[in-house]
């Protein structure tokens, strides 16, 4: 088959699944518009009779936005302190000798391929009768640093392995310290790493509904994952609310995915060629 034909296949295919990709995005977006009486008449995919962007504010003003903001008190100190711990374990995984090293790698590793299903109890039993932090945001916080932090860590070693060594060894044999080298040289090249493992780790722990289904048990600190719950209405299922507020919801990962493109980019693929 020649190249050219090749290429008019494969954007063919490539552009069909995009299509596939996009249509429950588009009705989300259909539905969000619409009034109650238009989704109980089944008239899920055509165009709205009157662009009902009040869906949008009434969805945030039942008690939406609440759960919002908490969302962004779990998340943001969770993605920061995995980025800050991570960094560290996989310049200490990677460049520092020491016995043991590999070992602690499978340690990682293992723990990444262990079913979070068998956690649940454990957790619930040490969050609530150990460390005292059941239904609190910091407890929540801990946990997602504690689960993230092993592929966290796995992710950063592989990139630093894929910097030049010879930038570290000058940089000890002119007298910099372990946590200098660190600050001062390896911190500022993971620059693309951190960015892509800040995107993923946004997008996990914002989404997140089972350790905080697990964890807390205040309406007031829950995160926007219940939020939708909450919008389904008590008798008559507010499918036009909900698709409001899941598209709500989906805009800080969006915004966070287009101010770190370029590097989440670079992240992913920086090793992958010569």
């Amino acid at each position: 088959m020649p190249a050219e034909r090749k290429g008019v296949w494969y954007w063919l295919l490539a552009s069909a699944v995009v299509v596939v990709w996009m249509l429950p995005v588009v009705a989300s977006v259909l539905t969000s518009l619409k009034s109650l009486d238009e989704l109980n008449r089944g008239e899920y995919w055509t165009f709205p009779e009157a662009l009902l962007f009040s869906n949008y504010a009434e969805a945030w003003d039942a008690g939406f936005s609440d759960y919002f903001w908490n969302s962004f008190v779990i998340t943001i100190p969770s993605v920061f302190l995995v980025l800050f711990f991570s960094s560290l374990n996989g310049y200490v995984l990677s460049r520092l000798h020491f016995r043991g090293r590999e070992a602690l790698v499978l340690i990682f590793v293992a723990g990444m391929l262990l079913p979070f299903q068998i956690l649940l109890i454990p957790v619930f039993y040490l969050s609530s009768q150990v460390l005292g932090t059941y239904d609190t945001h910091f407890g929540l916080i801990l946990f997602h640093t504690a689960f993230q932090v092993g592929f966290g860590s796995f992710f950063m070693r592989n990139f630093i392995l894929t910097l030049p060594g010879g930038l570290i060894e000058a940089a000890r044999l002119d007298g910099c310290g372990e946590w200098r080298i660190y600050s001062r040289i390896v911190l500022p090249l993971m620059k693309p790493a951190l960015a892509a493992l800040a995107t993923l780790l946004f997008t996990w722990i914002w989404n997140d509904y089972l350790w905080a289904l697990i964890m807390i048990q205040s309406d007031s600190l829950k995160p926007v994952t219940f939020g939708l719950q909450n919008l389904r209405g008590q008798w008559v299922s507010s499918y036009q609310l909900q698709s409001a507020g899941a598209l709500i919801a989906a805009i800080p990962p969006v915004i966070m995915f287009v101010f770190l493109q370029k590097h989440f980019i670079r992240g992913l693929t920086m090793g992958s060629t010569k």
